[in-house]
């Protein structure tokens, strides 16, 4: 049985650490950028959106919209920006509206 440690350690520090040794923080952004495209975008963009799939570096976002696809592709700049903001590190350089 393994000895246990006598000093106190916060939640969050054991939480990252874990996360670090076990390769997961990939998942969690995929999941994280889920979530901060429903909040930035709002309910009338999220309805018309039926996938968001993170790999790598580049965000793709599948509309059931031609015209809402092509409004938002004048301003993928600006929303790169929001969801990094939102994300609170630079995590997604390029978007492919499809």
């Amino acid at each position: 049985m393994a000895k246990r440690q006598n000093d106190n350690q916060h939640l969050s520090d054991v939480l990252k650490d874990f996360v670090s040794k076990n390769n997961l923080q990939k998942g969690l952004d995929k999941v994280s950028v889920q979530d901060v495209w429903a909040q930035v975008m709002g309910p009338a963009i999220t309805g018309y959106t039926n996938s968001i799939k993170l790999e790598r570096n580049t965000l793709y976002i599948g509309l059931n919209s031609a015209v809402l696809r092509q409004e938002l592709s004048y301003g993928t700049e600006k929303i790169i920006k929001n969801l990094n903001e939102a994300l609170g590190k630079e995590l997604i350089s390029k978007l492919v509206l499809r």
